[in-house]
């Protein structure tokens, strides 16, 4: 998937066809030593802990943007928790109350951000 003289082509095509695979599954251009450990590596079916299945390589970036079990942070409290007990526990936590430091009211949470406009 280079480009080479033309004048090595022969001798290239020889050494390609005698040492790289192409790999069955991503199309990569692999040394035959290697393809038993880039397949167990790169494609080998792996069950995430939210029972979703996919390819190794997969594994990570879906860990860390799509697995429903991800560990995110409440914004109201900082607790961890998993991403999909997130709105729920936002919703009660967010109608928790703190008094305002400079009017004295009792503000919700989830408004607190927006209150210093209000304040008064």
């Amino acid at each position: 998937k280079k480009d080479i003289p033309a004048v090595n082509f022969i001798i290239h095509e020889i050494h390609c066809r005698r040492n790289i695979e192409i790999c069955p599954y991503c199309s990569d251009s692999i040394p035959k030593s290697e393809m038993k450990n880039h397949i167990e590596s790169e494609h080998v079916q792996v069950t995430c802990k939210c029972r979703m299945k996919m390819e190794s390589s997969l594994l990570k970036d879906h860990e860390a943007s799509s697995c429903p079990l991800r560990p995110v942070l409440c914004q109201f409290c900082d607790i961890q928790l998993a991403f999909n007990k997130l709105q729920e526990h936002e919703l009660y936590c967010g109608a928790r109350t703190e008094p305002c430091g400079r009017c004295g009211r009792h503000v919700l949470l989830r408004e607190l951000p927006e209150h210093p406009r209000v304040c008064g």
